[in-house]
């Protein structure tokens, strides 16, 4: 069976991640061992794309969201931890 997306063949599990982007999951995450040059590159043209799409983190967000309710709802599953007593938290500015 073929899976296609937007007219695009998607054989790998990165091929959906590109495609639901738009973009490489590489230009966000880097690659092993690239150079100084490379990185500045690669983040300068982050920079355009984020430039040209400020809504792409939000989407982002909503995709990631999206998946982690469908394969592993549990990771939402948050409890508060109690603060050991006489602990006040520390607010900015101010003494400790």
């Amino acid at each position: 069976m073929r899976t296609f997306v937007a007219g695009h063949e998607a054989l790998t599990t990165n091929d959906f991640v590109e495609l639901a982007l738009g973009t490489p999951v590489e230009l966000w995450l880097g690659v092993e061992g690239e150079t100084d040059e490379e990185r500045a590159a690669r983040l300068d043209a982050a920079r355009d794309i984020l430039a040209d799409n400020p809504h792409l983190p939000d989407a982002v967000s909503r995709i990631a969201a999206e998946a982690i309710e469908s394969y592993a709802p549990e990771l939402f599953n948050v409890i508060p931890l109690a603060r050991p007593a006489g602990r006040r938290p520390v607010r900015k500015g101010a003494a400790a």
